[in-house]
């Protein structure tokens, strides 16, 4: 390690497998984040401070309208000081939250590409020697599934083009209310793509609102994904409720150890829903420090 400083390993190395004496790994060095998306009404500086002292390796920066983070808002200057910010809080950037609708309108589909350049041009102003992921879900309705996902390949395979020529990967993560949300379509859409730069975002609480089980869902998808959300969740596909990581029965202990077997190696980010950061009284600051307080022993901190 000594050839790096904490700030590049941080930037670089999302999971890093630690070997032990008998040839397995442990789940110490599991590097996690936190998403901004989270911590809207703070200004950045305030949350990128607040998520250091609380513990998290890095965060993601949420980029759609009326968010700090959104590229439009950050000058060149803004850039270099939210830069500055991230590496004298020795945080990584662990990825870049879209909120994408596709298949869409020819106009709408032009301004997603748009979208996804200015976020991967914002993502290698920020950290040059390893642009984050963009990661976003995919918008429509469960029972639309068979309708658009002809039509879905053909526009992803439009921005695993663009994803290509600016050298960032973009992850898509299956929603549970959205059209794409099983690990069967999920599986099938990737494999038409069939792009390194077109990968899996998984966020395990949608699938188990499907009634898959954690086992079964990381043996099928993690080898696909290139970023993980972490949250909880309770109910059906068709009444269900987000929670705190912790707070809906998900064993992150099992989660961490299947992590580490599976040799995944991407950032591990906890993600505040919306049902939660929309109610009145929500402290985002309090969210940040429950949710490390009941990752931290699974977590290895």
């Amino acid at each position: 390690m000594s050839r790096f400083t904490r700030r590049e390993w941080l930037a670089t190395a999302p999971l890093l497998l630690t070997p032990t004496a008998f040839g397995q790994t442990t789940t110490k060095t599991i590097l996690l984040g936190f998403s901004l998306y989270g911590m809207k009404s703070l200004p950045l500086a305030d949350a990128i401070r607040a998520c250091a002292a609380i513990g998290y390796d890095g965060v993601e920066l949420a980029l759609m309208p009326g968010y700090p983070s959104e590229p439009k808002q950050l000058s060149a200057d803004a850039r270099k000081e939210l830069r500055k910010q991230l590496q004298d809080a020795k945080l990584g950037l662990h990825g870049l939250m879209e909120n994408l609708a596709e298949p869409a309108a020819d106009a709408v589909h032009r301004a997603n590409l748009d979208r996804l350049k200015a976020a991967a041009e914002l993502g290698h102003a920020l950290s040059p020697g390893a642009p984050p992921v963009i990661e976003t879900i995919l918008g429509g309705k469960p029972a639309d599934w068979e309708k658009v996902k002809d039509k879905l390949v053909e526009r992803l395979q439009a921005w695993a083009a663009v994803a290509k020529d600016a050298k960032t990967v973009i992850a898509i993560k299956p929603h549970v209310g959205n059209a794409l949300h099983t690990v069967e379509g999920t599986l099938w859409l990737l494999k038409q793509i069939d792009s390194p730069w077109l990968r899996l975002g998984f966020d395990f609480s949608h699938l188990k609102l499907e009634g898959v089980t954690l086992a079964d869902a990381i043996t099928s998808l993690v080898p696909h994904a290139a970023f993980i959300h972490l949250k909880d969740a309770k109910g059906t596909p068709a009444k269900f409720e987000f929670l705190l990581p912790g707070e809906g029965g998900i064993d992150y202990g099992d989660y961490a150890r299947r992590l580490t077997a599976a040799k995944y190696a991407g950032p591990v980010v906890v993600e505040v829903s919306g049902q939660i950061s929309n109610k009145p009284g929500y402290d985002p600051v309090a969210a940040a420090k429950a949710s490390y307080a009941n990752l931290a022993k699974a977590f290895g901190r």
